[in-house]
């Protein structure tokens, strides 16, 4: 199981990427098999790691076909392949810990 922090900054079109990141996260739908949570500053998905890379190309994509000039991708894998876990288990591991 893959998971991936991603942040796409499309830029050269207006100052405002709202409407280019929507498009970009929307793109997650045509992927059945990703969970994405949407973050302030990036999303996170969590599924094989070819469909999770795949799907980042299409994003990135998606930019450029919404009329940004130059698109700045930051992408951060995690790729364990000893055991499967949730994005939402590894966070109730933490949360345990810390006490919440």
């Amino acid at each position: 199981m893959g998971f991936c922090s991603v942040t796409i900054v499309p830029m050269g079109k207006t100052i405002s990427i709202s409407d280019t990141l929507a498009k970009c996260i929307k793109v997650l739908d045509d992927y059945p098999e990703l969970e994405h949570e949407v973050t302030p500053m990036s999303t996170q998905i969590e599924g094989p790691l070819d469909q999770i890379l795949e799907a980042i190309e299409d994003m990135h994509e998606t930019a450029f076909e919404d009329g940004s000039s130059r698109v700045y991708t930051i992408i951060t894998l995690d790729d364990r392949r000893d055991k499967d876990q949730t994005m939402e288990e590894r966070v109730s591991v933490i949360e345990e810990k810390l006490g919440v």
